[in-house]
């Protein structure tokens, strides 16, 4: 599982519109095996003639593995003879990139438009970019580039602006249609059959369910008929905010209404372990549950504990001996960066054990939130550390051009700016670090002080350090343009403002 310890790693789950040839879809799975790129799962639905293959690996090797699928689909799927519940305008259907360790949502819109580019460029497959990655609000939800399926995109593509393809010509690909491409948060794939064959009442009940009609937030929801059974066909956006337990009792009060019940249901890809964990303490009506009373997530940790490889000095030891060493970089703002990262790690865990203790349940909605964006946070300033050493590295680079070169004074302001960029973007996330920290003393149990007050100190400590860089970068700039001289003037408004937090 050393793959699994990447610092960085992105999860992509491309859609292909074809689930009742196996071998179509093993061609395909077999066009993205590359190295560095792991297939996790496939899942093959003939009712929908669908197919989602999970994929997790880095991310120039998982862009280019996308790529050579979508044109393998391209070869072996023809539109024009396809037919399923599900509706698709493409081959390859969709496919969204999801950041997993070390990879910000940021990077993974910057990985959804360059695929998308190379899509459109080798294939002549039209590509829209949705989700995080949209260049257009209304393309945010998919449903809105897919309307009219295939055949209403390949009437419209050429006559009407808003089908215009964000790379591509304007036309459809004959056989393989158009694509979209994006960027989200890990979405679970999940359906639900009822005891019934009639249809219109899986529409009503996901038309109730869906956020976009009334229903839940982070739901997206259609009526299928699978199986000859009725089914309601979901994806959770966001399960932290709208757990999968919430989902199923809403849709069981919903069919009660109708006379029918949800006889079971099924995850269509992969599913993370929290949210079973999120049913399990629903359901079960577990008092102060929490994933350290599964056995073998505490066998799991005791192994860490007593293993000499694994152990928390061995992790973090590498880290400290590189800060240690007689070179340039890792330097300070790396180490502003790791220490902010680890402020917003113990003001995680105090979330995640907070929401577990029914006497603060009031709070729940807080420590969501909380959750939601230090999870964010957490990700960016741990590849800040590495970001803010290469961005060193850049200004040295420059700094070795020749002298008489000219174009050694703008490769250095340009590194300069870079060098100065990192550690603010550190100290705006560190403050934000800081604001959820203190928000969450009041509502934590007196046991938990001493691990928010942890959190709180290093966050301040990070916030003065990161700026301390700020300040000896822009010092280091001799604005020789009037881009340089606006860069100086606006990060030196963006870090008084953030100075003042740190007094």
């Amino acid at each position: 599982m050393l793959w699994f310890m990447s610092t960085t790693l992105v999860e992509c789950v491309p859609n292909f519109s074809e689930g009742r040839d196996p071998a179509i879809v093993d061609a395909i799975a077999e066009a993205m095996r590359l190295p560095g790129v792991y297939i996790l799962d496939r899942e093959m639905d003939a009712d929908h003639n669908r197919s989602v293959i999970t994929l997790a690996g880095a991310p120039e090797a998982i862009q280019e593995a996308v790529i050579r699928g979508v044109g393998k689909a391209a070869e072996l799927i023809d539109l024009t003879r396809h037919e399923g519940a599900h509706p698709r305008m493409g081959a390859a259907d969709v496919v969204p990139f999801i950041p997993i360790r070390g990879v910000t949502l940021d990077d993974c819109v910057a990985m959804a438009r360059h695929v998308g580019a190379e899509i459109a460029r080798r294939y002549a497959i039209p590509v829209y970019l949705y989700e995080a990655a949209a260049t257009r609000p209304e393309r945010q939800n998919l449903e809105n580039i897919r309307h009219g399926q295939f055949e209403g995109i390949r009437d419209e593509i050429a006559t009407h602006s808003a089908r215009q393809p964000d790379f591509g010509e304007l036309r459809v690909h004959p056989t393989a249609g158009a694509t979209a491409v994006g960027a989200r948060k890990f979405l679970i794939a999940y359906n639900v059959f009822l005891n019934t064959p009639d249809v219109a009442i899986a529409k009503n009940i996901a038309k109730a369910v869906r956020f976009s009609s009334g229903g839940l937030r982070y739901v997206k929801a259609a009526g299928f008929l699978v199986r000859g059974q009725a089914q309601v066909s979901m994806n959770l956006t966001d399960f932290e905010l709208t757990p999968l337990h919430r989902v199923f009792e809403f849709i069981r009060r919903e069919a009660a209404r109708y006379g029918v019940m949800p006889v079971s249901s099924e995850i269509v890809g992969l599913i993370p372990k929290r949210a079973l964990e999120q049913a399990a303490e629903w359901f079960l009506q577990i008092e102060n549950f929490d994933s350290s009373l599964i056995l073998e997530e505490r066998l799991a940790t005791a192994m860490s504990s007593s293993s000499g490889d694994a152990s928390l000095r061995a992790g973090v030891e590498p880290f400290l001996d590189r800060l240690a060493a007689a070179t340039a970089t890792p330097g300070g703002g790396s180490a502003a960066a790791a220490a902010s990262a680890m402020a917003a790690s113990l003001a995680y865990m105090v979330a995640g054990l907070m929401r577990a203790k029914k006497a603060y349940a009031q709070h729940e909605a807080a420590y969501l939130a909380a959750l939601s964006q230090l999870d964010r946070l957490r990700e960016e300033l741990k590849s800040a550390i590495d970001a803010d050493a290469a961005s060193y590295n850049q200004v040295m680079e420059a700094y070795r051009l020749p002298k008489d070169n000219p174009e050694r004074p703008r490769a250095v302001a340009a590194g300069l700016m870079k060098a100065t960029s990192v550690p603010l973007s550190v100290a705006e996330k560190t403050a934000a670090v800081l604001e959820i920290a203190t928000n969450l003393k009041p509502i934590s149990a007196p046991g938990m002080y001493s691990d928010l007050t942890t959190g709180i100190t290093l966050a301040e400590a990070a916030l003065v350090s990161a700026l301390a860089n700020v300040d000896v970068n822009l010092e280091t700039i001799k604005p020789g343009s009037a881009e340089e001289e606006a860069f100086v003037v606006k990060t030196r408004a963006r870090a008084a403002a953030l100075k003042a937090l740190s007094r």
